[in-house]
C-alpha cells in the first residue's frame, strides 16, 4: 500500500521568471509533493489563453476579493497541471494568476479581512497564515514588480530537502511556516462542523447550509476540491452581501426595478 502523503509545513519562495516557476513545479512533482500541496501566484504568466472577465476596482471596494474568469490550461506551462487556476483582484496588487490551494485561501477565508484592513492586501493574508510581517511585505512587492511566489506543503522531516531544492531552482526570500493552508472541507462536506473555522466564521449559519450545497455538487461533478470551493465561494458572492464584521450574511435583494 502505497505511503500517505503528510503535509506539515509550508515553504514559499519567490522567482524571478515564468522559466524558473516551470523548472521548480516540475521538480516538486518529481520529488512526489502531489499537485494539490503547490500554490504557485504571478502577474505576468505569457500565455496563450486569454484570459477574460477581470473584475473592476469598484468590485473590490465593495466587497473585498472576487474572482474572475477560471480559464484552462497555459499552454506550455507546467502551471497547467496545478489544481484551480484563476484569475483574482487583490488590493494594491491588481489581476493576479493563482493557482493551487493558496487561490482558495485569498479567495474565501481572507475575504473578510482584506476588505475590513483599507486594502492591505497579500500582506494581510501571509501574516494570517504565520509568515512574518516584514517578509510578507517583500512578497506582495515583489509581486507587484512582476515577479512571482511558489508554496509548496511538504512533510516535516523533508522540509530541510524541499528548501535546497527552492534554492537550487532560483528561489529567493525562502520562508517555512509551520503549518499548512486552510481547506474548507476535507472532501465531502456533511455538515457546517466538517466546515475549517476559517470558513465558517465568515459565513452566517445560511450562508454555510448554501455553501456546503454548492461545494458538493462541483465535487461530485469534478472531484477537484479547490474548484469545489471556488464555486460555493462564487455562489456566496452571487447571493450574499458582508456585513461590517466581514461576515457574510445578508442574502441580496433582487429589485423589481433593476
Amino acid at each position: 500500500m502505497p505511503e500517505v502523503y503528510k503535509a506539515e509545513r509550508t515553504i514559499s519562495a519567490v522567482f524571478k521568471d515564468q522559466k524558473q516557476i516551470d523548472d521548480v513545479i516540475r521538480r516538486l512533482l518529481d520529488r512526489g509533493v502531489p499537485r494539490d500541496h503547490i500554490s504557485v501566484m504571478g502577474r505576468n504568466f505569457q500565455s496563450e489563453t486569454r484570459i477574460a472577465g477581470f473584475i473592476s476596482k469598484k468590485d473590490v471596494i465593495l466587497g473585498g476579493l472576487r474572482t474572475g474568469a477560471v480559464f484552462g490550461s497555459l499552454f506550455g506551462s507546467f502551471l497547467s497541471l496545478l489544481t484551480g487556476v484563476g484569475v483574482l483582484f487583490i488590493p494594491f496588487v491588481g489581476p493576479i494568476v493563482a493557482a493551487g490551494p493558496i487561490g482558495a485561501v485569498l479567495l474565501g477565508a481572507a475575504s473578510g479581512a482584506i476588505a475590513g484592513s483599507a486594502g492591505a492586501g497579500l500582506v494581510s493574508v501571509l501574516t494570517t497564515l504565520g509568515m512574518p510581517e516584514d517578509k510578507a511585505a517583500i512578497y506582495q512587492t515583489r509581486l507587484q514588480a512582476g515577479e512571482f511566489f511558489v508554496m509548496a506543503e511538504v512533510p516535516s522531516d523533508r522540509s530541510g530537502e524541499f528548501q535546497l531544492l527552492l534554492e537550487s531552482a532560483g528561489g529567493e526570500e525562502i520562508h517555512t511556516i509551520e503549518k499548512t493552508l486552510a481547506r474548507s472541507c476535507s472532501g465531502q462536506c456533511n455538515s457546517p462542523e466538517d466546515l475549517s473555522p476559517e470558513v465558517r466564521a465568515h459565513l452566517s449559519a445560511e450562508a454555510q447550509s448554501t455553501f456546503i450545497e454548492r461545494y458538493n455538487v462541483v465535487l461530485n461533478e469534478k472531484s477537484d476540491e479547490f474548484t469545489a470551493e471556488q464555486a460555493a465561494w462564487e455562489t456566496i458572492h452571487q447571493q450574499y452581501d458582508e456585513d461590517e464584521n466581514g461576515v457574510w450574511s445578508k442574502a441580496k435583494v433582487t429589485s423589481l426595478h433593476s
